[in-house]
């Protein structure tokens, strides 16, 4: 799927305040050094550091937004704040907790070349790149632009992502369902992982289980940029997406994973257009989505890298499954990060499971049991 994604929505230029959480479409390069002269990185004096340790004559003042006009002579100091453009022939800054005042004098220890001293151009030099197309603009990189002076910026447009739920069980989450029925549950939380993936999503009309049906709104649902569609990708009678899909002339890149929950996993194009089928259950269709479709959206969005949030966590139990799948169960990690605790849950349909999880545990194929104490793999929600 990562190979074959490619960025679809096109590109706009929008206001730096309304920038973050977009993928940049254009390479942002420093206009100047930064930092655009020497500066200070504390509060104290400018010396000479061949003058310490030594009793030094201070000579004037420099601060923040200022110049000091002269050089720093032999057995001399200049006073500096933290930020300040460090005065000619002076290469080191002592902190001034280390000195002591006597009127125009002051007492400074050693000082080593270049101490407390932030160089011209060592964060970047003029003309290089400092943030790459593809990246996502978070609250540092929306610093980065307004350093460099981008009042606005080229982004990718956000994709266009066509949520379609599927089966005869569902109802609108506004009606009283039957004992034998379900709210649509599924096209409301793929809606919310799209919009934090980077999309725009829109919930489309149920598709009932007939073939008519499912298939005039998989054909609306191909008018966009990529179509999620939750349930009718198993096996039984009544799952008619794939055979829909197929009429349609759909490419399928691969209809299996083997994992759990979310085996019936369906990855495609039709008519141009991408899409994933996702199991139905919905616990199935929030793992496939992080595991597989999130990927994807980025990847339209502009994205040049994307990468799964794992990370390493300690069982606070023993822990044990059947080898063979690789399989995502929800789990709570303590707030520090380093401890794990699978939660109870009954199947793929347990939503207050997922509700109550921060994090999905990854139990390998090939490893049946686990103790408590022993490192296993998470998935970061």
């Amino acid at each position: 799927m990562i190979e074959t994604v490619r960025p679809a929505a096109g590109i706009e230029e929008v206001r730096l305040e309304d920038a973050c959480g977009r993928v940049l479409a254009e390479p942002i390069l420093a206009d100047r050094d930064y930092p655009a002269t020497a500066r200070s990185l504390r509060d104290g004096f400018a010396v000479r550091s061949e003058d310490t340790p030594g009793r030094l004559r201070v000579t004037g003042e420099v601060a923040a937004g200022a110049v000091f006009a002269g050089n720093v002579k032999r057995g001399e100091a200049v006073e500096i704040m933290t930020g300040a453009p460090v005065p000619h022939s002076a290469d080191a800054v002592v902190m001034v907790e280390h000195t002591k005042r006597d009127g125009e004098f002051v007492s400074v220890p050693a000082a080593k070349a270049g101490q407390f001293v932030n160089p011209q151009g060592s964060e970047a030099r003029a003309g290089a790149q400092l943030l790459p197309p593809g990246s996502r603009l978070g609250y540092a990189e929306i610093a980065m632009l307004a350093a460099v002076g981008k009042t606005s910026v080229h982004v990718y447009k956000q994709p266009r992502v066509a949520v379609l739920a599927t089966g005869d069980e569902i109802v609108e989450i506004s009606d009283q369902p039957l004992a034998h029925q379900v709210r649509n549950s599924n096209a409301y939380s793929l809606a919310a992982q799209v919009r934090t993936a980077g999309g725009i999503a829109e919930i489309l009309p149920v598709a009932r289980d007939t073939e008519a049906s499912t298939r005039a709104l998989i054909e609306q649902g191909l008018a966009f940029d990529l179509l999620l569609i939750s349930g009718g990708v198993s096996a039984g009678k009544h799952d008619l997406v794939e055979r829909v899909l197929a009429g349609l002339g759909a490419e399928f890149f691969f209809d299996r994973v083997l994992i759990q929950p979310g085996q019936p996993l369906v990855f495609g194009r039709a008519r141009g257009t991408f899409f994933f089928g996702l199991p139905g259950n919905p616990a199935s269709t929030m793992v496939t989505f992080e595991l597989f479709a999130r990927a994807g959206i980025e990847l339209l969005g502009g994205r040049r890298e994307v990468r799964l949030p794992f990370a390493l966590a300690r069982l606070a139990a023993p822990f044990r499954h059947k080898p063979g799948l690789t399989r995502f169960l929800p789990a709570r990690l303590s707030d520090d990060g380093s401890e794990v605790t699978p939660e109870p849950w009954h199947g793929s349909s347990d939503i207050p499971a997922m509700a109550r999880a921060n994090a999905l545990l990854v139990a390998e194929a090939e490893r049946e049991s686990w103790e408590a104490g022993d490192l296993i793999r998470v998935l970061i929600k």
